[in-house]
């Protein structure tokens, strides 16, 4: 979906010199190298999206004039029309990061093209590429392992963060409490204890009251509270009150009167009392400090950025995670068992959390439910395609046969006809209900497949179809040839999803259906919008801060956020930068086996230096504008100056700036993404993700500075020497 185009610095007019070895080299720099100039403008293009309160931009798409809301580097490259070898190295690299970490995209984008820029500059004044590389190499080295300081053990952070008097406010919203009160809220699991476990009886809570009209206000459950869905209490403000589970040890909300209806509200006449009920099962062995069971979701708010519709619903999954962790000694956080399914046509306020898996269906498809109702399913596990063409990779077609015809058509030769009567007959005297295939599946057999009452899901993930086959015993298979009735699963259930009222959804042409086993640790962000433009932009923010809590627990360390990080890199290259010149040493000039390039890169290493600290400086400048923290960059800069002055004064960068950081006065100001909190919640961020993303950007620069210089030292020396433009290079 191409844009219009980028603004592109002048490529002519540049003031001619009469000099000869240094003034044609800057002639050459200003005006060849061109790469870094591009990715310079591509990156300027990604500016608002850095930081917290990013600004998200709309990509229209020229051919169907469809518009799509982005709000991260991923999503604003791909929408790009990048014809230019810079460009394309750019979206290699952006790729790849968020193919490894799904995050720090567009810290990457920032600095590349910050530090583009810088690049030039240093050309500019006729410093060389050769000490520009080594410099500005060994300067990210020696800031990657500086700020090794500021790494903070993950216990360490939870105690913290469990213990921290602004916690209770920093997990409440305005209409629903997620936090303190419901994260591991015994309310939340009773959706899947109905749903896994039916046959527990579970009493939370009754009232005195009159008993129709109590069942029927027992609980306020917000939009998010829908069948089968992990959701939160909608307690009043002011509203302490509090049951007790027996033989659990966790607190939970007891029942809430309803003071803005005429007919429960009774000013303060009427009490609601509540008992004591038994709850049996995942929480009977519940340590009476609640803290110590949900750190991970108070991590996961740290890690959020501002995120809290994602967060919400991460911290549910971390709750569900954690309580099957402590029952069957699993990992705390496993990304492979969650899933997403976008709504598009609901409010956003009926995002949930449902245990099993959530996906969509044809109309079609939906009516074939409702003959399985109550009824458990036989499945089969399919890991390919489910068409007549599909073969596994590897596979060796035999020799000396002559293919006459290689795809045909399925409505006009018997031969198709037979595959499809054949693969039905498989499925039938197997008893198949529900097939799960990782691929396509054949329109026709799809067909045949609803006239029979088979539900035939296609495009499912291979963690899905794990979780599947450990919980039924199906094993995959990857044609229907192969199967036999060792094979086939038992015990799934499949339903039309219910929304947060009870109502089972219709979408138009797709209908949302849930399939759930006993025992199945599945769980499907269940994401939904009203607007057609922004469901993409709503599953990338879950999904990135998923990743940031999956990479956080992998490191086992986070990084201090909101800029402590960038800034203790900033206060550590002007330290070298301001150091006086040394006379090159033995090991430089072995390095470049040239003793004038060694003494080139010592020459420029404080310009070098200053220029890469220069990246930092913008990085600091943009977060605080984006984030209303400064009303220009020159404020922002002047505040960063500042506490780069005291840290320097103070002796030690870093206790500066973990002392600030505690304070919560660290690049702070009054609004920021928890502004609502009244205290400031202390923002972390990821380690390797975050290094990594530096190592790429500058690499990426790097590399593009190096091969302009390669093409403009090439091979044809004779013909440029003979050119007018002779002027214009510098020959080796």
């Amino acid at each position: 979906m191409p844009l219009d185009p980028l603004p592109f610095p002048p490529q002519t007019g540049w003031k001619k010199r009469c000099c000869l070895l240094p003034m044609a080299f800057r002639d050459l720099n200003a005006r060849r190298h061109i790469g870094l100039q591009q990715l310079s403008s591509l990156a300027l293009a990604g500016r608002t999206l850095l930081g917290p309160m990013k600004s998200c931009k709309f990509i229209v798409d020229e051919s169907t004039n469809q518009s799509t809301l982005i709000g991260s580097a991923v999503r604003l490259i791909e929408s790009l029309d990048l014809t230019s070898a810079a460009g394309q190295l750019l979206n290699e690299t952006i790729q790849a990061q968020n193919k490894e970490f799904k995050t720090g995209m567009s810290t990457l984008l920032f600095l590349i093209g910050a530090w583009s820029n810088a690049v030039l500059e240093c050309l500019q004044q006729n410093v060389p590429v050769s000490a520009i590389v080594s410099v500005m190499s060994e300067g990210l080295n020696s800031c990657c392992e500086r700020v090794q300081c500021l790494q903070i053990p993950i216990h360490d952070v939870n105690k913290e963060l469990c213990s921290n008097s602004v916690r209770p406010n920093a997990f409440k919203s305005k209409t629903c409490q997620i936090g303190h009160d419901s994260l591991l809220n015994p309310q939340i699991f009773l959706y899947f204890q109905k749903d896994i476990s039916a046959p527990e009886e579970v009493i939370l809570s009754s009232c005195s009251y009159q008993e129709d009209d109590c069942n029927s206000n027992k609980c306020l459950v917000s939009p998010l509270a829908g069948f089968g869905s992990i959701a939160s209490l909608v307690k009043p403000a002011g509203d302490k009150s509090t049951s007790v589970i027996s033989g659990s040890g966790v607190t939970t909300s007891s029942c809430n009167k309803l003071t803005h209806s005429r007919y429960f509200s009774t000013l303060g006449k009427s009490h609601f009392s509540s008992q004591q009920g038994n709850f049996q099962g995942h929480l009977s062995g519940q340590s009476a400090d609640p803290c110590e069971c949900y750190g991970l979701g108070h991590l996961a708010m740290a890690l959020s950025h501002g995120n809290q519709a994602s967060v919400k619903l991460l911290q549910s999954i971390v709750a569900y995670q954690q309580e099957r962790a402590e029952c069957g000694g699993s990992s705390q956080f496993n990304i492979a068992e969650i899933v997403t399914c976008c709504l598009l046509g609901l409010p956003e306020s009926y995002s949930c959390v449902s245990p099993g898996f959530v996906t969509l269906v044809s109309s079609e498809q939906a009516t074939v439910i409702k003959h399985f109702e109550d009824k458990p399913l036989r499945i089969l596990l399919m890991d390919g395609d489910l068409t007549e063409q599909y073969r596994h990779l590897g596979f060796n077609r035999p020799c000396n046969v002559r293919t006459i015809l290689e795809h045909p058509s399925l409505w006009e030769g018997r031969a198709g006809d037979l595959w499809l009567s054949s693969m039905l007959d498989i499925l039938i005297n197997f008893e198949v209900n529900l097939v799960l295939v990782k691929g396509n599946v054949c329109k026709n057999l799809m067909e045949r497949c609803i006239a029979n009452s088979i539900l035939v899901i296609g495009f499912v993930t291979r963690d899905v179809l794990r979780a599947f086959g450990e919980v039924t015993s199906a094993q995959p298979v990857t044609y229907l040839t192969q199967l036999n009735a060792s094979y086939v699963g038992s015990g799934g259930q499949v339903e039309l999803w219910k929304a947060c009222d009870g109502r089972a959804m219709d979408l138009g042409e797709l209908v949302p259906v849930r399939i759930k086993v006993q025992g199945i640790p599945l769980l499907t962000a269940v994401l939904t919008t009203a607007v057609a433009s922004k469901m993409q932009l709503i599953e990338d923010q879950f999904w990135t801060l998923v990743y940031r809590l999956h990479h956080a627990l992998n490191d086992k360390n986070i990084f201090l956020g909101g800029g402590a990080v960038e800034l203790l890199c900033l206060s550590h290259i002007q330290m070298l930068a301001e150091q006086p010149l040394q006379p090159a040493n033995k090991n430089a000039v072995k390095e470049f086996h040239n003793p004038w390039l060694a003494a080139s890169a010592t020459e420029y290493k404080s310009v070098v230096l200053q220029a890469l600290a220069s990246g930092w400086k913008q990085y600091l400048s943009v977060v605080m504008c984006n984030t209303a923290k400064a009303a220009s960059e020159l404020e922002a800069c002047t505040t960063v100056d500042h506490h780069l002055k005291k840290a320097a004064d103070c002796g030690s960068p870093s206790a500066y700036i973990l002392k600030e950081f505690r304070r919560g006065d660290l690049l702070r100001g009054s609004s920021g993404p928890f502004a609502d909190h009244g205290e400031g919640l202390k923002v972390y961020d990821n380690v390797t993700a975050k290094t990594e993303a530096w190592r790429r950007a500058l690499d990426l620069v790097l590399l593009v500075l190096q091969t302009d210089a390669e093409i403009i030292t090439g091979p044809k020396r004779n013909q440029l020497l003979n050119s007018h433009m002779s002027s214009e290079f510098m020959f080796l």
